[in-house]
């Protein structure tokens, strides 16, 4: 069963508790009162879709409400199937009636307490990079940052938090928040990055060790590439479950596709860090204008994966990223310094 907890805030009492399967119509409209309806994920609009996501197990709500049972702050984890060990949080809305209160960190708190005692290993999370606030919050809660999703947030994206009203598209921070131990794994990362995904792996206490591959190991003629178009987003995912000796070819001709046909903003590359084929041929990418993100999970793949990005018609501004610590500004340069030629702008 689903605990509640009341806690008090700097004003009054504060009630944290789950959403049942039946009230999908609270996170609907949490996200219409502070977003409209320019939300960059479109199934949280229909509250037949969150039900079943709720009664599913696989996606978790947690809201903080007032005594009077007034909706303060929601804050939603999800799983790409029941029982998996590695959730995405999201969804994060706090209401003007508990701006100032530090509502979000508490609801988010609890939300992290009841799945460090439900076994999850731990939780990734987007925090925007148009301001700082965010950001904080999650380093608070012991989260570190593991990448730049540069021109993530599509422009139609009207957060009434944001900082100023930004016509561009806009970049994310990649946070991951250690809850139990994972599992011991060897980590295959390309020679280029190598030293920066040692870091992040240590800083974030993931349960893996970087590798070297094993000799005469032997790529797979072909790849496979699994595309994931996200309209809303006008960004496309390419996981590759299997990196082959073609692999710039393929990830070059989907490249092609994707901007010049779709006419999509940015393409986002996954590699299995788990096998030594990505040591092998991540590095060839570069030459198809592909750059470095961060390190994340995907749901089409087990275990991290490295993330790799290729902008098309997007500029970035360093000026528009913010970040919130020491290890947030060595992580931003060095995804802005490996950027190809042309896609940051001056400042």
């Amino acid at each position: 069963m689903l605990p509640t907890m009341a806690g008090m805030g700097d004003a009054e009492q504060v009630n944290f508790r789950f959403l049942d399967a039946s009230e999908g119509t609270v996170l609907t409209s949490a996200i219409e009162t502070a977003y409209g309806q320019s939300y960059d994920v479109r199934w949280v609009y229909d509250p037949d879709q969150v039900q079943a996501r709720l009664a599913s197990g696989r996606y978790f709500s947690c809201v903080a409400e007032n005594a009077a049972g007034e909706l303060l702050c929601h804050e939603g984890m999800g799983v790409v199937a029941a029982g998996d060990r590695v959730a995405h949080c999201g969804q994060a809305v706090t209401l003007p009636l508990a701006r100032g209160q530090h509502v979000f960190t508490r609801t988010k708190r609890f939300l992290m307490e009841w799945a460090r005692g439900e076994g999850f290993a731990g939780m990734f999370s987007e925090a925007t990079a148009a301001h700082p606030y965010s950001q904080r919050a999650n380093l608070e809660l012991g989260a570190h940052e593991t990448g730049f999703l540069l021109g993530w947030i599509p422009a139609s994206v009207d957060n009434d938090a944001a900082a100023e009203d930004r016509p561009r598209r806009q970049s994310a921070a990649l946070f991951y928040a250690k809850l139990n131990d994972g599992l011991e794994r060897p980590i295959y990362a390309p020679e280029r990055h190598r030293g920066m995904v040692e870091r992040t792996v240590a800083l974030c206490q993931l349960r893996g060790e970087l590798a070297e591959p094993p000799a005469g190991f032997e790529l797979a003629p072909c790849s496979d590439l699994h595309v994931e178009v996200e309209e809303d987003h006008n960004l496309a995912l390419i996981t590759v479950r299997e990196p082959g000796a073609d692999l710039e070819q393929a990830v070059g001709a989907e490249r092609h596709h994707l901007f010049h046909q779709r006419g999509l903003d940015a393409v986002y590359i996954d590699l299995p860090l788990q096998t030594p084929a990505t040591a092998h041929v991540a590095d060839h990418l570069e030459r198809l204008g592909v750059s470095y993100a961060g390190v994340f999970p995907n749901r089409h793949s087990d275990g991290d994966v490295l993330r790799m990005q290729s902008l098309h018609r997007v500029r970035v501004k360093a000026d528009d990223i913010a970040v919130a610590s020491d290890h947030g500004r060595e992580l931003l340069d060095y995804v802005l310094a490996d950027l190809p030629p042309g896609c940051l702008a001056a400042v």
